[in-house]
């Protein structure tokens, strides 16, 4: 692993330079962030990132529920040390690789904890590095669910049908375009009183027997089949 180089700029004895110590203090927070890890475990529904090992570095990701089957796997996307308070970082983060990898399956075992900013010096971006094109992860799963919900603006109703699991985003994306257009003006009308919408969302491996699966299928021809079901 390509470490920082800290040392003190120039070689003259006396006070410490404010670089020096800004140098300092970074190193400091490092060891403190590296000896004294916050605690993160499977469930706990906290909205803070956390630190994941790619190889011999740490890397900022962010947690999403699904796509977990117990407490071995959950999806993360791995986002810039920076992240979310850096727009400048915006053409690096893409240039090293960090808006391209989407939601990925992360072994819990990796999970260093939760992300304290003490750890973005052991990042591939602090190194001037881009993220390998293995981190060591596979492509999480999504799934489209079309609902059909009541139009008082409640929360009641029912799931049409659940199409799943996709491996990536686009395959997601080309359904949902496919399956929004065909509700088109009729959102209303498939089911009296509800109101029908498709949405993006997680894959629950342990609800998989719920999912139908969308390869090799027409995304359209499962929705008339499931209004078709309902109508009957």
């Amino acid at each position: 692993m390509k470490r920082p180089l800290f040392r003190r700029c120039g070689t003259a004895p006396g006070a410490l330079t404010p670089k020096d110590q800004a140098v300092g203090d970074q190193f400091r927070t490092m060891l403190t962030a590296l000896r004294n890890p916050e605690p993160w475990t499977p469930g706990t529904g906290s909205a803070r990132d956390i630190a994941v090992r790619v190889g011999p570095f740490i890397e900022r990701a962010q947690t999403r529920p699904g796509d977990d089957h117990g407490p071995e796997m959950i999806a993360v996307a791995l986002v810039h040390p920076d992240t979310p308070y850096a727009g400048a970082y915006l053409h690096v983060r893409r240039q090293l690789g960090y808006t391209e990898r989407d939601w990925l399956r992360c072994p819990t075992s990796a999970i260093l904890g939760f992300w304290q900013p003490g750890y973005a010096t052991l990042t591939h971006a602090a190194n001037g590095l881009p993220l390998p094109d293995d981190v060591g992860m596979e492509p999480a799963h999504y799934a489209l669910y079309v609902e059909a919900r009541k139009r008082d603006d409640s929360h009641d109703g029912y799931t049409l049908l659940r199409l799943g699991p996709y491996t990536q985003t686009r395959y997601a994306q080309q359904d949902y375009d496919r399956l929004t257009a065909a509700l088109d003006g009729r959102e209303t009308t498939l089911a009296p009183g509800f109101r029908v919408s498709t949405r993006c969302g997680p894959f629950n491996v342990s609800d998989h027997q719920l999912f139908t699966d969308p390869h090799d299928a027409d995304a359209v021809a499962l929705l008339d089949t499931a209004v078709a079901g309902v109508s009957a």
